[in-house]
């Protein structure tokens, strides 16, 4: 394979969108105009023309008044000087003849011949081919006159230099300011675009100036309302990714602060029980690593769903939830965790069909953190209630007291009983508040009677 062969085309440069702008704006104005202009170019030369032949009629008429009958019958009464004079153009050359009806010639050049007047008229403009030369011609008849021997007609032909210098300066004189005018346009349109799309430019070398890292908002000028939406399309934007950043760099930070003492401690028992050689001590070391291991695989799926609930945050989407199928099933699955810890599991309020609009995901994860706490915190019976569009987790522990409920809300945060028990992570209660959050819910804290903690989520409407 050659060099040339692997070698990649070079992408094409994009066209300015000045120049787009420009180009969209002037052409098309440029082509009105021209068409403008070529349709008052039409009508000027239309009335010219109107102009010109009138005055060729006028001369016509003059000529016919100077021809009498006289001794040889019908006669031109004018000498070729006067003749001159009465036709007399500083421009175009001038012929004329006056002919009998029959064609021959009284008085002027012969072989001039031109269309005859119809349909009774008078007198017809047309043009004619004499002597090599395109002339405008026109042809006035006279009947019989009671003294004139015979009726004539009379012949005036001239070139169109004049018309044709007319029609040129016609065309100069409105051709030439149209095009002075849409440079100038063009010129005036280059300069505003420009300036219109300079904070465009401003905002591209601000974005080229920023740091990988340097999430905070873009300022923009307040100069167009496309400007305005671009710019808070781009903050929008780094919002967006700011969050995403920041629960990133909170569940690698979590991560790293929340499982260095599980496996570190896993480690130390691993060690212990491989320097020992008694069989008992190996079976104790195994089932503490198997503890620990319970504790750190539980603490992961936590610090995942607190992750997973922020990128929630942009994300979510609600469809209806049956919570009453919810609930059952969540129940079911707890069930045998339950027996094996001696508590009685078991719900109430789900005969009616209650319907949210909520994330499934998320309302799992309620009830699955709800449970889990109860289990681990609570007493010996726990209850999963859903009256109405309210969900509740009542347990016949300690309960929580007034003053500590609003610190259980917060990460890492534990109740003296999970201080003394030495399990968890105080991961449960936030990730609850977050979700409950994201569901638009609210999470109520109660104290249940006789004694122990009712953990509530009020869901609304559905939408």
């Amino acid at each position: 394979m050659t060099r040339e062969s692997t070698e990649q085309p070079a992408p094409q440069r994009a066209p300015s969108l000045t120049r787009r702008v420009l180009r969209n704006v002037l052409v098309p104005l440029a082509l009105t105009w021209m068409v403008g202009a070529v349709i008052a170019l039409v009508i000027a030369n239309y009335f010219s023309e109107q102009a010109f032949d009138r005055g060729m009629l006028d001369d016509a008429y003059a000529l016919s008044a100077n021809v009498q009958a006289g001794e040889r019958g019908i006669e031109l009464l004018l000498t070729p000087r006067e003749v001159a004079t009465v036709l007399f153009d500083q421009v175009d050359k001038v012929y004329f003849a006056v002919q009998r009806l029959d064609g021959t010639l009284i008085s002027g050049q012969a072989g001039l011949h031109a269309s005859l007047p119809v349909d009774g008229s008078r007198y017809r403009f047309s043009d004619v081919n004499y002597e090599g030369s395109v002339l405008r011609a026109v042809v006035l008849e006279h009947d019989a006159e009671p003294d004139l021997s015979m009726p004539y007609r009379v012949i005036i032909a001239q070139t169109t230099l004049s018309r044709t210098a007319l029609v040129r300066q016609l065309l100069g004189y409105a051709l030439a300011p149209q095009i002075l005018l849409l440079v100038l346009l063009a010129i005036w349109l280059w300069y505003g675009i420009r300036s219109d799309l300079r904070p465009l430019a401003d905002l591209q070398r601000a974005l080229d100036r920023r740091d990988v890292h340097d999430l905070s908002p873009v300022a923009v000028a307040q100069t167009s309302r496309e400007l305005q939406r671009l710019g808070d399309a781009v903050n929008s934007l780094f919002e967006r990714l700011g969050q995403s950043v920041q629960a990133q760099r909170e569940f690698v930070g979590n991560v790293a602060h929340e499982l260095r003492t599980p496996l570190a401690g896993i480690r130390a028992l691993a060690e212990y029980g491989l320097a020992q050689h008694d069989t008992s001590v190996w079976r104790e070391q195994l089932v503490r690593v198997s503890e620990r291991q319970g504790r750190a695989s539980h603490l992961i799926d936590q610090l995942l769903a607190l992750a997973l609930a922020e990128e929630a945050r942009t994300e979510l989407k609600r469809v209806p939830v049956r919570l009453d199928v919810l609930a059952e099933q969540t129940v079911l699955r707890h069930l045998a965790r339950a027996d094996a810890r001696g508590v009685d599991l078991g719900a109430r309020g789900l005969d009616d069909g209650v319907v949210v609009h909520a994330n499934e995901a998320l309302v799992e994860g309620i009830l699955d953190n709800l449970i889990d706490n109860a289990l681990r915190y609570g007493g010996h019976t726990i209850t999963v209630e859903l009256a109405g569009r309210t969900l509740s987790v009542i347990d016949d522990g300690p309960g929580i007291p007034l003053e500590a409920q609003r610190d259980l809300m917060q990460r890492w945060s534990q109740g003296p009983a999970g201080e003394k028990l030495g399990q968890g992570s105080g991961l449960g209660l936030s990730i609850v508040s977050r979700y409950a959050e994201l569901l638009g819910a609210e999470l109520r804290l109660e104290a249940a009677e006789p004694t122990g903690l009712r953990v509530s989520v009020a869901f609304g409407e559905v939408a």
